[in-house]
C-alpha cells in the first residue's frame, strides 16, 4: 500500500456521488472519513473500500440536519490534522414548484445544502490553511446558473454554494486552499427519488452515471479547474460566461444612479 496523501472527509458518502468519491479518492491514496446518516449503507461502503484498497476508512454516522451531529463533524475537521480534503456532498433537492412546496421542507433544504456546508467549510478552511493547505470540493449543480429548471429554493441553495466557493477561492486561494465547485447536471442517483421524480422519468440522454460524473470532476480537479461542469462539451462556453460577468464589477456601485433611471420631475 502506498503512503497516504492525507485523509479525505466526504459527506453524504453512503451512496451515489459520495460513495464514488470515496472509492476514487481511496484508490488515489487517501485515507477516508465517511459521513452519512445510514449506518448500514455507510458500513458497507467502508468495508468494500477497505477490502479493495487497504486504506484506512472511518465510518461516522451523523445527520447533518441535527445540530449535535453537525458539531461533531465540525470538531473532527478542526482537530484531525490528517484531513487534507473535504468533499461537501451531502444535500437534497426538490422538483416541485416553489408555491407547491412545503416551506418546512424548504427550510430543511437550506439548512443542509447551505448552512451545514458553510459550517463544515468554516471548520475546515482555517485549520487546513494553518497546516499549509488542502483541497475543498463543493458539490453544487448546474441549477446554480439555470435555477429556472427546478425548484427555486434548491436552485438558490446551489447558487449559494457557487458564490461561497468563489469567495473562498478569492480569500484563501493564495494561502493554500484549493477550491473546486462541481456543477453536475442530472446524475443517476437516488437524489431524484428523494426529490419526488424518479430518474427514470428524465430523458435518458440527460442522465450521467455517478461514476462518470465523479471521474470527470476529478479530471477537472487535476487540471486545476475552479468550476467543473462535467457535461459541458465546450469549456469556451463557460469562459465566455465568465468573461461577460467580470466587466460588470467596475460598474455595479456608483454615487449616482445610471442615466436611464434619472427622471426629470414634472412641474406645473
Amino acid at each position: 500500500m502506498t503512503a497516504t496523501l492525507g485523509t479525505a472527509l466526504i459527506t453524504g458518502a453512503s451512496s451515489g456521488i459520495g460513495a464514488v468519491y470515496a472509492d476514487r479518492l481511496a484508490r488515489r491514496g487517501h485515507d477516508l472519513i465517511l459521513v452519512a446518516r445510514n449506518r448500514t449503507k455507510l458500513d458497507a461502503v467502508a468495508d468494500r473500500i477497505t477490502n479493495e484498497t487497504g486504506r484506512s476508512v472511518v465510518a461516522l454516522t451523523a445527520d447533518l440536519e441535527q445540530a449535535e451531529d453537525l458539531r461533531l463533524v465540525e470538531q473532527m475537521l478542526r482537530s484531525n490534522e490528517s484531513i487534507s480534503v473535504l468533499v461537501n456532498n451531502a444535500g437534497f433537492g426538490a422538483v416541485t414548484p416553489l408555491v407547491e412546496s412545503d416551506v418546512d421542507t424548504m427550510e430543511a433544504m437550506i439548512a443542509l445544502n447551505a448552512t451545514a456546508l458553510t459550517r463544515l467549510t468554516y471548520a475546515f478552511a482555517p485549520s487546513v490553511v494553518a497546516r499549509g493547505g488542502g483541497t475543498l470540493i463543493n458539490i453544487g449543480s448546474v441549477v446554480a446558473i439555470i435555477p429556472e429548471v427546478m425548484n427555486g429554493v434548491y436552485g438558490a441553495t446551489k447558487a449559494f454554494v457557487l458564490a461561497l466557493s468563489r469567495s473562498l477561492r478569492h480569500e484563501l486561494g493564495a494561502r493554500g486552499l484549493k477550491v473546486q465547485v462541481v456543477l453536475p447536471g442530472a446524475t443517476a442517483t437516488d437524489f431524484w427519488e428523494t426529490a419526488g421524480s424518479p430518474v427514470e422519468h428524465l430523458p435518458q440522454e440527460w442522465v450521467m452515471t455517478a461514476e462518470d460524473m465523479v471521474d470527470a470532476a476529478l479530471a477537472g480537479l487535476d487540471d486545476g479547474e475552479f468550476v467543473t461542469i462535467p457535461a459541458l462539451p465546450d469549456v469556451e462556453m463557460w469562459e465566455a460566461f465568465e468573461a461577460a460577468r467580470q466587466p460588470l464589477s467596475a460598474n455595479l456601485s456608483n454615487s449616482r444612479p445610471a442615466e436611464r433611471y434619472r427622471r426629470t420631475s414634472a412641474t406645473n
